[in-house]
């Protein structure tokens, strides 16, 4: 009698082990995901990388950050004709929304459109991004200002 329960525990004790390294696994894997604050972090990391292109007038790099560089139809080249405002300086506040896939963030822009000879120009712009494939994108929109 002993002898079973002896083996018992022993096959239990053997099948616990799996069990218990993939409860670990799940759970760090868990632990390793998606969350609210990572999410915000990846958008204002995004955010700050795409306004400094921006401001640096690389619109090469700044291209790589906009949704539309995702979309059907739009190159490059048209998107390097959209040009026109002069960032002067900018500066990525905060998050102010982020709900699943689209967020907003404040940006502090001062600019100027030299073709309507308007300078120093200050806004916070409530920025609209998308996530695509879990990457964060500026998103499409008709004016920027």
């Amino acid at each position: 009698m002993k002898k079973n329960a002896f083996e018992r525990r022993r096959v239990l004790g053997l099948m616990a082990a799996p069990l218990a390294i993939s409860l670990a696994a799940m759970l760090s894997g868990c632990a390793g995901g998606p969350s609210p604050a990572r999410d915000r972090e990846a958008l204002l990391l995004r955010a700050k990388e795409f306004w400094k292109s921006v401001q640096d007038n690389d619109p090469v790099t700044s291209w790589k950050y906009e949704e539309l560089s995702k979309k059907p139809g739009w190159t490059l080249q048209a998107y390097l004709k959209r040009e026109g405002i002069v960032y002067d300086a900018v500066e990525v506040q905060d998050v102010l929304s982020l709900e699943g896939d689209k967020a907003l963030v404040n940006v502090k822009v001062t600019f100027s459109v030299p073709l309507l000879r308007m300078n120093s120009q200050q806004v916070v712009l409530k920025d609209e991004w998308v996530r695509i494939d879990g990457v964060w994108y500026h998103a499409d929109r008709k004016s920027l200002l």
